[in-house]
């Protein structure tokens, strides 16, 4: 049985704050993906993901957030905070590295003003209307992937047969597509 979820967004200033209610998935990893790409071309630098509702998230979503983390790091001066991760989350997030690329507050000490203004202000994301195609589905799974692969060699080796095996269902249809 697949339990939905929900992606509530908001502002505090140039802060933009993203919770997930419920699993973070491939299922809600474009839709992740979009947000975070149309709040960045405004010219956001500073993310909060709270995972406070979220029980679990799989390797897409977590390629998704490493994604951004990366961009932001690299090419915007920015920063992506985790916030209220649980026991679970907190250990898929250390055990593929992504401690090193974003802040993970264990200690529930940061943004503590942000966090009381924030909760009236979240609504669903706007881009979460927009149709997903497979194509654009698996070029995400496939997208998230790579970046998580792109932290160390150990998830390197982990995720290497899943980015394999997505390259070539993409190349197929590409060609299927072309004949």
């Amino acid at each position: 049985m697949s339990v939905s979820s929900t992606i509530l967004v908001g502002r505090i200033g140039q802060l933009f704050w993203m919770r997930v209610d419920g699993r973070g998935t491939f299922q809600n990893s474009v839709e992740v993906k979009r947000c975070f790409q149309s709040v960045i071309a405004e010219g956001t630098k500073d993310f909060v993901i709270d995972l406070e509702r979220c029980p679990a998230m799989d390797s897409t979503f977590l390629g998704t957030l490493t994604g951004a983390a990366l961009n932001l790091r690299e090419s915007r001066g920015g920063g992506l905070s985790i916030l209220n991760a649980n026991e679970r989350n907190q250990t898929l997030l250390t055990e593929l590295g992504l401690h090193h690329i974003l802040d993970l507050d264990v200690e529930g000490t940061a943004w503590l003003i942000e966090r009381k203004k924030v909760s009236a202000e979240l609504a669903r994301c706007e881009v979460q209307a927009k149709p997903v195609c497979q194509e654009e589905q698996a070029r995400q799974v496939l997208e998230a992937h790579e970046a998580l692969a792109e932290l160390n060699a150990e998830n390197e080796f982990r995720f290497r047969d899943v980015i394999q095996f997505l390259q070539d269902d993409l190349a197929s249809k590409a060609k299927g597509v072309e004949a």
